[in-house]
């Protein structure tokens, strides 16, 4: 890490912890993942604060401190297969690279899904693998998933994302339609998903396909 990406990471590690996050393993995620490799070029000099930043198709790069509440709520250990709802450029699927042992990512834009790619190669991410494809559908090839992270708004839990969680597994999603969302984390336990914890509000895009909402 540069000089100058060490000191915009460690003004972003400050402003996580004055939003409460404290994990130290999420932290150390942030710490050896630069933003900067992940967002548009003309947003480098952003990378560091701790807001939201725009990405082609009117989508956006979450928050870092949002990113690292839902990331923190799976509780991951280091040993677990998670599967992630809207890959964008990539910057929370290489934190997630970071905190489990392997990451599968779905992204509705090929071309974002293009860039991600890039980026987790350039930041030496080996264990996530991006797929085009609707990510209300979830990826079932691979399923059952230790953790579920899904990066848009929709009203409930797509039925299919429910039914690839893993016994006991965490699924952290905004619930609403896309505007004024409660971040949840959802616990399976027999078959079904127990009333989830709030982790946060925020604002998020719509989760648009299948087992969502419409364009």
């Amino acid at each position: 890490m540069r000089a100058g990406e060490r000191h915009g990471s460690d003004a972003l590690i400050r402003a996580l912890r004055d939003q409460g996050v404290d994990d130290p393993r999420v932290l150390d995620a942030f710490r050896r993942t630069p933003r900067e490799g992940f967002v548009p070029a003309s947003h480098r000099a952003e990378a560091y604060e701790d807001i939201p930043l725009p990405i082609p198709h009117g989508q956006v790069t979450s928050q870092p401190s949002l990113i690292a509440q839902m990331v923190a709520a799976l509780g991951l250990t280091g040993r677990e297969r998670v599967l992630e709802i809207g890959t964008g450029l990539g910057f929370q699927t290489a934190l997630l690279g970071r905190l489990a042992r392997e990451v599968w990512s779905v992204e509705r834009y090929a071309d974002l899904a293009a860039r991600s790619r890039a980026n987790l190669a350039a930041a030496g991410v080996p264990n996530a693998t991006v797929i085009v494809g609707d990510g209300t559908r979830g990826l079932a090839g691979h399923a059952p998933y230790d953790g579920v992270v899904v990066s848009a708004a929709a009203p409930e839990v797509p039925a299919p994302l429910a039914g690839q969680l893993a016994a006991g597994g965490r699924l952290v999603q905004p619930i609403g339609t896309g505007g004024a969302e409660r971040v949840i984390a959802f616990t399976e336990r027999g078959g079904r998903l127990l009333k989830g914890e709030l982790v946060t509000f925020a604002r998020f895009v719509p989760l648009v396909g299948r087992h969502g909402l419409s364009e």
